[in-house]
């Protein structure tokens, strides 16, 4: 980056959280009316970002595991307020309109520079061994190859945590930075030594092609819904604003773990109005983390009046890719059956040593895990009948609810559900965004009502 900017260094996390959180108040706080449910949510929003800054230190300093301990149980307790938050948004029905501080013109230019800053650090910046193994190829996977960034070791078990979605959706990146980077060679590839080089580089490469694109998505997202669904363009500004100035999205931009299944989740919503669209982005976003399984009884019923067969179909098709990707990455049935399972999360869910789960007993999740998927299932009876407001509130409530009981560092993934949180709280009444009113007929509906039509006109 300082080869760009003169002299430029990345801001410290901590810094960033002071003076974004200060720039955040002065952007969006109503000064004219204190005493609001959007004030409260800011603030909501900004209390996320000491529990961060704690789990950072701990991850930095592998001694200080009582701050490591304090920083998760800061970022459960903040993520169970806005939880609560998020079920209770069901209950507001009056959404009064609150413009931010800033016109849209301010809003645009300010994002247009975090983008740039923040895709800028993605660039420059280190790639894991867990992002960068879904870039493998399935012939490397099979025969065990280990030319990887980082921790071979870690690369390998990256299945436990990163789905098949992942190497699917890491196919057309890595195809392109291969040729890029194979052309931008003048010499042959030709030792051992220079190839190795070159796959890692094609992986770093890939792995940093999609932490962009996942971004821009997100942020292409919550403007289109804005403009949208929502019909005000300045709530799609504020939204993807607030994301980007969040402390959250400056320490985890890199990561395709963190934002790949949310660019999913918000294509979901921008693509609502088309059943199988959003069924396919659900099911692909369930096979890089099973997590937004869970949010299926939801969205059947979103759609239950009309269009729940086409996203059902939607959902059955990423499914299938996904294990056609299972089929051809594994060497043997008996991987091939383990990592089928994985893909629905069917393993054992007491198998946790990290996050907070390495500090408490395991067996606690399983009631956590209880009271979950009871949440997740109550939604096919309420609230009823279900429109957009809702399915978004819903989404974004199962998501943070996920944190409490995931196994690997549970309470971190905050993109998993900030872009449906921040949709959640710019949003205007949208009660008359329900699947009858606003999907349109199937085909096959639309042939029988115009069969029937014709039927009664000939009698």
């Amino acid at each position: 980056m300082s080869d760009i900017l003169f002299h430029y260094e990345r801001v410290n996390p901590t810094s960033w959280a002071y003076l974004s959180s200060l720039l955040m108040l002065a952007l969006f706080f109503k000064f004219t009316r204190v005493l609001s449910i959007r004030n409260l949510d800011l603030f909501l929003l900004i209390s996320i970002a000491p529990g961060l800054l704690l789990v950072q230190y701990g991850f930095e300093n592998p001694e200080a595991t009582r701050i490591l301990k304090l920083g998760f149980l800061w970022l459960l307790t903040a993520g169970g307020v806005l939880m609560a938050r998020m079920l209770f948004d069901t209950a507001l029905v009056r959404r009064p309109l609150l413009e931010p501080n800033l016109s849209s013109a301010g809003l645009c230019f300010l994002g247009g520079a975090l983008l740039f800053f923040l895709m800028a650090n993605v660039v420059t910046g280190n790639v894991s061994a867990a992002d960068a193994s879904p870039g493998r190829t399935a012939r490397q996977i099979r025969e065990g190859d280990e030319q990887t960034v980082g921790d071979a070791e870690d690369a390998d078990s990256t299945f436990d945590t990163h789905g098949p979605g992942f190497w699917l959706l890491y196919l057309m990146p890595r195809i392109t930075t291969q040729e890029v980077i194979k052309g931008a060679r003048s010499d042959a590839v030709e030792t051992p030594r220079e190839q190795n080089e070159q796959q890692v580089a094609v992986l770093v490469a890939t792995a940093r092609v999609m932490a962009v694109l996942s971004q821009v998505s997100i942020i292409a997202g919550l403007l289109w819904i804005g403009a949208r669904h929502f019909e005000n363009l300045t709530a799609g500004l504020a939204a993807a604003s607030i994301y980007l100035l969040l402390p959250y999205t400056a320490l985890w931009t890199g990561s395709p773990y963190h934002v790949l299944p949310a660019s999913l989740l918000v294509g979901a919503v921008a693509f609502y109005r088309r059943p199988a669209a959003a069924g396919f982005l659900i099911g692909l976003a369930s096979g890089t983390v099973y997590y937004p399984i869970f949010l299926l009884p939801l969205w059947c019923s979103f759609y239950w009046q009309r269009g729940v067969k086409r996203f059902a179909v939607g959902v059955l098709v990423a499914i299938g890719a996904m294990v056609i990707v299972v089929a051809a990455i594994d060497p043997s049935f008996e991987t091939f059956k383990d990592h089928f399972m994985q893909l629905f999360g069917l393993r054992q869910p007491v198998d946790a040593n990290q996050g907070i789960w390495q500090f408490w007993d395991p067996v606690y999740r399983l009631p956590i895990l209880g009271l979950f998927v009871a949440l997740a299932f109550s939604y096919v009876a309420w609230p009823e009948p279900k429109n957009l407001g809702h399915l978004i509130s819903g989404a974004a409530a199962l998501m943070i609810g996920t944190q409490f009981w995931h196994a690997h560092d549970g309470g971190i993934f905050i993109a998993w559900y900030l872009p449906l949180v921040l949709l959640t709280i710019y949003r205007p009444n949208l009660e008359d965004r329900t699947a009858l009113a606003r999907v349109a007929e199937g085909w096959w509906q639309a042939r029988q009502r115009r069969h029937g039509a014709a039927a009664k006109a000939a009698t």
